[in-house]
């Protein structure tokens, strides 16, 4: 029996994808919803429009929201690196 080291490498990679664009859309929803209660306005349409437009659009449509963009962004990040670990993908050595 021989160890397919490709095999195990794409596995790798297949993982590491999956997992990193798991931590960005929860850090957009995270953000979006921090965003939301900065703004006083409800955070279910705007977690919600994370599926459909990207981060630019909403901030344009939403009133206010650009001043706060990045402190929010800052604050999920670390909320999310405090509850899931950092994304920093993990090297094989």
């Amino acid at each position: 029996m021989v160890w397919d080291l490709r095999g195990a490498l794409l596995k790798k990679q297949e993982n590491e994808s999956a997992r990193l664009a798991d931590f960005e859309f929860r850090l957009r929803a995270r953000t979006m919803r921090l965003l939301a209660e900065a703004l006083g306005l409800e955070a279910e349409p705007l977690v919600k429009a994370t599926v459909l437009e990207s981060d630019d659009s909403i901030l344009a449509r939403t009133p206010g929201a650009a001043d706060h963009y990045l402190r929010c962004l800052a604050e999920a990040r670390r909320q999310l690196i405090e509850e899931h670990g950092d994304p920093a993908p993990h090297r094989l050595a």
